[in-house]
This record gives C-alpha cells, sequence and structure tokens, in this order.
C-alpha cells in the first residue's frame, strides 16, 4: 500500500508516492525496542536520509535511536505503533521536506554549522527559505548533513575528522569530553555506523535525492524502465495487491508508477500482459478491464502494442488460445479496449514484428470470422444510416412544401377575400334557387 508524499493532497495520480511505514517490535522488558521495517525504502520515496526521519522520531517519543547501516535496521527504543509512527512521518515532512511555497517535496537542504542555519531550496519552484532551527533534528542535520562526504565521517563516537581540532582529547572510552547531553545523543545514533556503511548509504542517498527530479529516469533506456516497470508490478503481485478486482487506487498507482517510468503511452501494456495473462486470457480482459484501460483509452499506440503482446501471448499458449482468437478480440471490441479502427488496420496485414509470420498468418486467419462480423456490422450501421439520412431528407422536402403553402395561404389572408364576378355567380345561383326549390319558374310572378 502507498500514501502520497503529501497527505493532504488526495489526488490519485499524484506522482509521489511513498510506501506505508512498517513497524516490528523486538525484545522485551527493558530491553523493548521498534525496528522500522522499510525506513530505506520510505526515506527513498521521501528523498532524504533514512537517518533523518528515525532520529525524529526519538526526538519527538523521546526515545533514542540506533543505527545499523550495514543490515539496514532503523530502531526506535521502546514499544511504538506503526500508525503513530506514521503520524509522525506527516509532521516530519510537513516540517524538514515539503516546499512552503508550492507544496512539492522537491526541496534540497543546505546546512551550515558554522552558522548554525539550515536553508532550503525547491527544485520545483526555486523557493528558498531557513527552516526553524527551534526543532531538536536540526542540530542532528547540521552535524550530518545530507551531502557529507564518506571520507569525512568518522568512527563509532568521534566527530568528522576535518574538525577534530577543536575538541578536547578523547576519552578512554573513545568518546569525547564534551558534557551536553545532546552531543553524547546524537553520538550514540551513529554508535553502529563503519565507513563502508557509510558508502553505501551515501550512494542510496545520491539516488534518493535523483528520484525526485522530474528527469529521474532520462538517462535509462527504455528496455531498462520496462524492467524496473515489470518489477514493481511484479511486486505488487506476489504481495498479493494487483488481482483480479483489485481496488481502483491499486490500479492507479501502476499507471502512476508507469507515468514515472515513462512507460505508460507505449509498451508498459505489454508488461501487464505478460506478468497477468495466461490461458484464461478471454476472462482476464473482462477482470482487469479498468487497469488495461487505464494505459489503452484513446491511446492508438498502446492499443497496437496491447495487440501485439496478444499475439505473443497465442503463440506461447497456442493450444489453449489460438481457437480463442475471435472471442479474445470480441472481448476487447466490446469492452472499448482497443477501438474498431486499430482492429480493423491489424487486420490488414500479418506482421512478424512481435511472432513468426506463420503464427502472425494463423493468428489472422483465426480471427477471420470476428473481423467478417465487424466488417458486415459496419456495413449494416452505414446502410441504416443511409436510409435515415434519405428519410430526413424526405421529410425537410415535405415540411418545405408545407411552409411554403402556408405563406401562400398567409398572404390570401393578409389580401382579404376575393371577389368573384357578378356574372359567374349569377347563373350559378339562380340554378342552385331553383333546384332548392324543386319547381319551376312561374312567369306571371315576375
Amino acid at each position: 500500500m502507498s500514501y502520497n508524499v503529501n497527505r493532504s493532497v488526495t489526488d490519485a495520480f499524484y506522482r509521489y508516492k511513498m510506501p506505508k511505514l512498517m513497524a516490528k517490535v523486538e525484545g522485551k522488558g527493558n530491553g523493548i525496542k521498534t525496528v522500522i521495517v522499510n525506513m530505506v525504502d520510505v526515506a527513498k520515496a521521501v528523498g532524504c536520509p533514512p537517518t533523518y526521519p528515525c532520529k525524529f522520531f526519538g526526538c519527538e517519543l523521546g526515545a533514542q535511536t540506533f543505527f545499523d547501516f550495514k543490515n539496514d535496521r532503523y530502531i526506535v527504543n521502546g514499544s511504538h505503533d506503526a500508525t503513530k509512527l506514521q503520524q509522525l512521518l506527516d509532521v516530519f515532512i510537513k516540517k524538514f521536506v515539503l516546499c512552503p511555497s508550492c507544496d512539492n517535496p522537491e526541496t534540497t537542504l543546505f546546512p551550515n554549522e558554522k552558522k548554525g542555519i539550515i536553508k532550503q531550496t525547491c527544485k520545483a519552484c526555486g523557493h528558498q527559505c531557513q527552516l526553524d532551527m527551534r526543532h531538536k533534528l536540526t542540530t542532528f542535520i547540521l552535524k550530518n548533513p545530507p551531502d557529507v562526504k564518506p571520507d569525512q565521517l568518522g568512527n563509532s563516537k568521534t566527530q568528522k575528522k576535518t574538525r577534530t581540532k577543536n575538541l578536547q582529547p578523547d576519552s578512554p572510552n573513545g568518546g569525547t569530553n564534551s558534557a551536553s547531553d545532546d552531543q553524547k545523543s546524537d553520538d550514540d545514533d551513529w554508535a553502529m555506523q563503519s565507513d563502508v556503511a557509510a558508502s553505501e548509504r551515501m550512494r542510496d542517498l545520491s539516488a534518493n535525492v535523483k528520484r525526485l527530479t522530474v528527469s529521474t529516469h532520462a538517462d535509462r533506456s527504455q528496455s531498462e524502465r520496462l524492467e524496473l516497470f515489470y518489477d514493481y508490478c511484479k511486486g505488487k503481485k506476489n504481495k498479493g495487491i494487483l488481482v483480479p478486482g483489485a481496488d481502483v487506487a491499486v490500479y492507479k498507482d501502476i499507471a502512476a508508477e508507469a507515468d514515472t517510468l515513462e512507460v505508460r503511452e507505449n509498451k508498459g501494456v505489454m508488461v501487464l500482459i505478460e506478468l497477468l495473462f495466461d490461458e484464461n486470457c478471454v476472462k482476464q480482459l473482462t477482470q482487469y478491464r479498468i487497469l488495461l484501460l487505464l494505459f489503452t483509452h484513446g491511446n492508438d499506440k498502446s492499443q497496437k502494442y496491447l495487440l501485439g503482446a496478444l499475439e505473443k501471448l497465442v503463440e506461447m499458449k497456442k493450444e489453449a488460445l489460438l481457437p480463442k482468437v475471435p472471442h479474445i478480440l470480441k472481448t476487447l471490441y466490446d469492452h472499448d479496449i482497443v477501438d474498431e479502427e486499430v482492429i480493423v488496420e491489424w487486420s490488414k496485414k500479418a506482421s512478424k514484428k512481435y511472432v513468426s509470420k506463420e503464427m502472425a498468418q494463423e493468428i489472422h486467419k483465426k480471427a477471420a470470422p470476428f473481423l467478417k462480423w465487424l466488417q458486415e456490422a459496419e456495413e449494416e450501421d452505414s446502410s441504416e444510416e443511409e436510409d435515415e439520412s434519405d428519410e430526413d431528407d424526405l421529410r425537410i422536402e415535405y415540411d418545405d412544401k408545407a411552409l411554403s403553402m402556408t405563406l401562400k395561404e398567409q398572404e390570401a389572408k393578409a389580401a382579404g377575400p376575393k371577389k368573384p364576378a357578378v356574372a359567374e355567380i349569377a347563373p350559378t345561383q339562380a340554378a342552385k334557387d331553383a333546384e332548392d326549390d324543386g319547381s319551376d319558374i312561374d312567369i306571371d310572378d315576375l
């Protein structure tokens, strides 16, 4: 499970992620202690030395801390709940990692022990400021800056070699004669450190800081980035997180990681097919529909890579999947995973880009019934559209005619009733009267 580095951000597509902090209580009685199992991974995601948040926990909880760099063990004395430590980690991130201006965790610390200050610079927005020096952790950061060179680190209980000239002679037990409680506490935290371990730690820190930059993977080849994405997805699968019907947030995290590695819009979907699909491909396409849509929706290039990956899968599981090719394509079409235009374009040529020429031809041959159905459905839709268009034309002509007649009637009405000629109406009226009377006209009455 992963969280946003800035916990106040609820966007599922937030690019800065960190793993959930995991803690394990060991020992009993006075020897009880809490080991932060994944402190290195958390610090790597946050972009700081793992000693900083661990020491911060000790300061906030009033407990001693110990670091075993060789075995990546970061220990806080006492029994502490992982939820409480996670909350303290959020406080640490807000105080020492997030930029006060843009809230992005792309800051770098520049301690100045001589002046007793720590400057913070944001690589995202360029904001510069000075940290609040009232927290006890700032003393630790001043004495152990993130960019310290391995050859400047002393052994278990000494200061840096380049700064020993102002110190009192070492005491017999290997420590200094300083009476400061803060100094003793800081020295104890480095009790397990060795020069070799410090060198390894600094290499990790360099990689951690680089991880937060926009061009993190610019120097890696596409195959290397795909390999990293494969390892990331495999880790999720092995932990039982990446499974059919998983929470949408899990799928969004995978898509976000693909974005970070810059493989989402191209071959990232091929990694998913290789890792998650087998002879139950038709069913799995439905189960992982949302995940696939995050990679293929509106992306013709990714859809083509998906078809290529499925060709390879059919080749590997030939006996089980070759007869199911029409069903595979129908599922892709019905669930809008691949657009109709992309399928039609794919059907025009049996390519040997992903499989052998013979295998590609076999796949296209098996796909023929679906392709025929798709073409007939398209022609039928086209015919229906033409019929509808003709009906619309007829309706338009009828309406125009009706409108024309109505206008004429309106003009005639506006001009007033037409008076017929007397010559025309008199004979007609006389005949009508005679017909109504039913008798001959009496000449004497005239």
